[in-house]
Order: C-alpha cells, then structure tokens, then sequence
C-alpha cells in the first residue's frame, strides 16, 4: 500500500520510505515514479525475507559501521548493501520477478 505522507518526509529531506508493509512518499505524483516505487518494494521484499526486524537491525548496524568508517552520513547510507541493491536495480521494472533470494548478499562489501 502506498501512502502520500508530505510533511514528515520532507522534513527528513526523502521522496520515499519502505516501512513494511507501506510504502511511503512525499508527493502524489510520485505514485506514478515506477523507479521511485521499484525502489521501495525492493526495500520490502528485503524486508519480508529477513522477518522485518531483522532487516531494520542489520540497516542500523550497517550504516553505522559505514558511518564511523567513512565519516560521512550519506555515503553511509549509500554504502548500505540494500541501499547498493535497491539503486542498482531501480530501472529494472521486473527484478523483483526474478530476484534470488537474499540477493542483497551480492552488494556487501
């Protein structure tokens, strides 16, 4: 389920946000945003086959190892191996088709 949720997402400077089950956007228009919306449901799938908790677990502990090794909040992130995942299949409107499980594996560096 998409939900247009404008103020907070603006205020965490984000166009989108996969928080199981919902996916969460800044704009209306934005339901439209194939790659935008491509992008989350990765991020739910990723989050189903880790059981959800798991999956909120390792993205903390995740982006702070690369935090504290990097120095820098958004190359942090970006470093995120689900993040890598997700950017890295955007545009490919069947991946999650054909998506092998656990296949943010591959992006862990």
């Amino acid at each position: 389920m998409i939900i247009v949720c404008q103020k907070p997402l603006k205020r965490l400077k984000i166009n989108g946000i996969a928080l199981f089950p919902f996916i969460f956007i800044r704009k209306p228009e934005d339901k439209e945003n194939k790659v935008l919306i491509n992008h989350e449901k990765i991020h739910l799938r990723q989050q189903l086959e880790m059981l959800v908790i798991f999956f909120y677990i390792f993205y903390v502990i995740e982006y702070y190892y690369w935090f504290f090794r990097l120095k820098d909040s958004y190359m942090a992130y970006k470093r995120i191996s689900f993040e890598r995942e997700a950017y890295a299949r955007e545009k490919d409107l069947g991946y999650l088709k054909k998506r092998k499980l656990w296949s943010f594996w591959k992006y862990l560096k």
